[in-house]
């Protein structure tokens, strides 16, 4: 019998879809986090739930760690400063691996 607590089905693996979700919306321009989170849920289906915003965050300061997104302050609003993030060249060549290994599989 499948041990499903070990299977990707139980979100033990989220990661591996939360990144090229969000390198997919970096793709196509800088954006703050915030526009991050609420592209991803209109892209994914999370049934009534909105992806969690912290989560998004976290994954976001994570990839910028790893060199896969880079971020700084936008204060060309009225408001309070927001980070903005964009892809860096790393983050596209991961990107690109991501694609050419789902159409391998």
């Amino acid at each position: 019998m499948l041990e499903l607590s070990t299977c990707p089905c139980a979100g033990n693996t989220l990661d591996r879809l939360i990144q090229p979700a969000i390198l997919v919306v970096l793709a196509e321009g800088p954006l703050h986090g915030y526009r991050v989170a609420e592209q991803i849920s209109e892209r994914l289906s999370f049934g009534d739930q909105k992806p969690d915003m912290s989560g998004i965050y976290r994954f976001l300061k994570t990839m910028e760690a790893k060199g896969l997104v880079a971020s700084s302050w936008d204060l060309s609003h009225g408001g309070p400063a927001r980070r903005c993030y964009e892809i860096t060249t790393d983050g596209e060549r991961c990107l690109s691996q991501w694609i050419e290994t789902l159409e391998r599989h």
